[in-house]
């Protein structure tokens, strides 16, 4: 059942539905219904004095008859279309057959309707390929497309198994001056208390592979803070406006639940293409 409902709300069945129930509502719209016949069929039965009422829609070439009685083949009212060569011909029969309810000709007005329906099936298959779009290039499913311009940092709970300075060997020094940072985070009033500015932030700089990242996991596990990590890569998009968005969007969360910290890995990766 689980299943069923997931295929359900799949985005490809849901636009399929849509087509359909337009197709549907624009059959329904234009046939009203009336039943379509031949020239000739439509034509026998104004000649036999089975119409009620005729009307002649000029620049459709179309004839719409309600009939006296309702045919057994046809029903109460038909309709049928005819070539212009026969456009004379076809006056002539109704001009002829005389029915009771009188005949008319018209040119055929706007049908907001059939229009309206005739210009969503494509705004639906185009917002479709859309979203279609959006959502591979947010790494598929309609989550992707509702969150396309927030952030895709990946978040490190303090609850979560901690990486500590413990865990790190090799790098001394790293370790030492980090180790003023974990206590910024830890007791940030002890140091307000004496005029000293907390540090916005560390750059940390080496050939892959040295342990960037996971001193910066060291941190936030000594410091008991959440650790939210992100590619410098993933602010820099096509669309205008959505790097930045993604930005913003990043340090609303670490705001948050604050005190964070904020690791962008390849930070050289954003504005790399300027000048």
């Amino acid at each position: 059942m689980k299943t069923f409902t997931k295929i359900l709300k799949s985005p490809i069945v849901i636009v399929l539905l849509a087509v359909i129930l337009i197709g549907v509502g624009f059959s329904l719209v234009n046939s009203q219904g009336i039943r379509e016949v031949t020239t000739q069929e439509g034509l026998e039965l104004i000649d036999a004095g089975k119409a009620e009422k005729v009307k002649i829609i000029d620049g459709d070439n179309r004839v719409d008859v309600e009939l006296t009685e309702a045919d057994e083949e046809f029903g109460q009212s038909i309709q049928f279309y005819f070539v212009d060569a026969r456009a004379e011909a076809v006056v002539q029969a109704v001009d002829a057959a005389q029915p009771e309810g009188g005949f008319t000709d018209e040119v055929p007005g706007p049908n907001w309707l059939a229009t309206g329906l005739s210009l969503l099936l494509p705004l639906v298959l185009i917002g479709f390929f859309v979203w279609l779009m959006l959502s591979g290039m947010q790494g598929g499913g309609a989550g992707g497309v509702m969150k396309f311009g927030k952030s895709r940092a990946k978040l490190v709970s303090k609850e979560d198994p901690k990486v500590t300075f413990a865990d790190v060997a090799g790098a001394n020094e790293a370790l030492e001056e980090l180790a003023e940072i974990k206590e910024f985070l830890r007791e940030p009033d002890k140091f307000r208390a004496v005029g000293a500015k907390i540090p916005k932030g560390v750059l940390l700089y080496g050939p892959p592979g040295t342990g960037k990242t996971l001193l910066a996991r060291a941190v936030a596990g000594e410091a008991e803070v959440p650790f939210y990590s992100i590619s410098g890569s993933d602010f820099v998009e096509m669309f205008v406006g959505v790097g930045a968005s993604r930005v913003r969007d990043l340090f609303e969360q670490a705001k948050q639940n604050a005190p964070a910290i904020i690791f962008i890995d390849e930070i050289d990766a954003v504005g790399r293409q300027r000048g």
